[in-house]
């Protein structure tokens, strides 16, 4: 159908998804902007669009709610991946998608009474610490248990890209108003010149992490895919925790695998919230 949308959420992280041979409209930075809003529009944490793809079974971009384009989301390609299967564009549990932080392939784990997506298991590829191609400007080739000072506070921060750059700061206890008085400092720092997300990690054990997350681009979120893989990463690459994590948010659980080879396959529930046509009103509104 003509603009037609789903919105959906991977443990609270909400995306509106768009078939882009069924919209009317272009997707600009003010169109993202007005439809992510709550009040003008469908309110969203981001936009999902699929597209053509040469490389792989479907191609995938993601907008944030401020309306630039990020590489990759993991709660984002679950919902994606739903939407795939939910609305007949595949039959096969087993598919690729080709995203701007590389190609991405992805397992319909369980379905429930109605066939509709209920777990999806999304391999992330694999992560990078070398600083150049995060990216960061620092001196040395990694960024591991680097001290560095944000806000007037000395932090200990680890960098990792998951083809979307992330700083993943461990803490013994976490702080919703701490990372939020801090987030934004830490995204826009001029060593990250395409900004970055960030994770405060508190290990519960060798299986078992907590983290709250400042999203780029979005703020405060209750769940991150991405930041998920990103912290097992370094958190692995540390000797802190075994190869198999539960990583624990406010919107809920992820399960994590880090393969030998270091590829990293993430296993979490998507929903999907409603769907609809946008009104002739809100097109109008967009132009």
């Amino acid at each position: 159908m003509e603009n037609f949308f789903i919105k959906g959420h991977g443990l609270g992280n909400e995306y509106i998804v768009f078939d882009q041979d069924q919209i009317r409209f272009q997707l600009t930075p003010s169109t993202i902007q007005r439809l992510c809003n709550i009040n003008f529009g469908i309110g969203s944490d981001g936009i999902l669009l699929k597209v053509p793809s040469s490389k792989a079974d479907f191609g995938f971009r993601v907008f944030n709610p401020d309306g630039s384009e990020a590489e990759k989301s993991g709660n984002g390609l679950r919902i994606f991946c739903k939407f795939l299967w939910d609305y007949g564009y595949t039959t096969n549990k087993q598919f690729t998608v080709e995203t701007k932080g590389g190609l991405v392939s992805a397992s319909i784990e369980k379905t429930d009474a109605r066939n509709k997506a209920s777990l999806v298991t999304v391999d992330m590829g694999s992560p990078t610490f070398k600083t150049r191609e995060i990216p960061a400007i620092f001196p040395s080739e990694e960024i591991i248990a680097e001290k560095m000072g944000f806000g007037g506070r000395e932090y200990e921060i680890n960098c990792v890209s998951m083809g979307n750059p992330h700083c993943t700061i461990i803490r013994d206890t976490l702080d919703i108003n701490e990372i939020k008085s801090i987030g934004s400092i830490i995204e826009n720092h001029s060593m990250f010149p395409n900004r970055i997300n960030l994770q405060f990690a508190k290990i519960k054990s060798r299986s078992e992490v907590e983290i709250l997350i400042w999203e780029r681009g979005a703020g405060f979120t209750l769940a991150s895919g991405s930041s998920s893989c990103a912290v097992s990463s370094v958190l692995y690459k540390r000797g802190l925790i075994d190869n198999k994590v539960t990583i624990k948010m406010l919107g809920g659980e992820l399960r994590i695998e880090i393969q030998d080879n270091w590829n990293i396959r993430m296993t979490g529930p998507v929903r999907q919230i409603c769907e609809g046509t946008l009104s002739p009103e809100i097109i109008e509104d967009l132009e």
